[in-house]
């Protein structure tokens, strides 16, 4: 559980994997994931290389999710949001989110 909030701020419950994290609200997904321990929630194409929250920005490209059955999606521009359902390039094959 994320630190200490105010009651009126309770944290986001987030569905990574079928694993629960927890957000801070206005926190962004890849901000969530990082807090929660996952550094790396896809592989590259050619050499299956781990890849996660990189720039933080939105520039690189290196931390797309599937979020709520959406590929392709910047963790790090994308604002966690309660009951959000995130899922790793890993899930059930070893190919990054841009295969799907």
């Amino acid at each position: 559980m994320p630190p200490e909030m105010p009651p009126d701020n309770p944290p986001c419950r987030l569905s990574f994997d079928g694993r629960t994290i927890h957000a801070r609200p206005g926190q962004s997904v890849g901000a969530a994931l990082v807090a929660a321990g996952v550094v790396a929630w896809r592989t590259t194409r050619g050499e299956g290389r781990p890849r996660g929250l990189f720039c933080g920005i939105g520039v690189c490209y290196d931390c797309l999710i599937t979020v709520d059955g959406h590929p392709d999606q910047r963790a790090c521009l994308v604002p966690a949001a309660d009951g959000m359902r995130l899922e790793s390039g890993h899930a059930g094959r070893d190919a990054d989110a841009r295969e799907r």
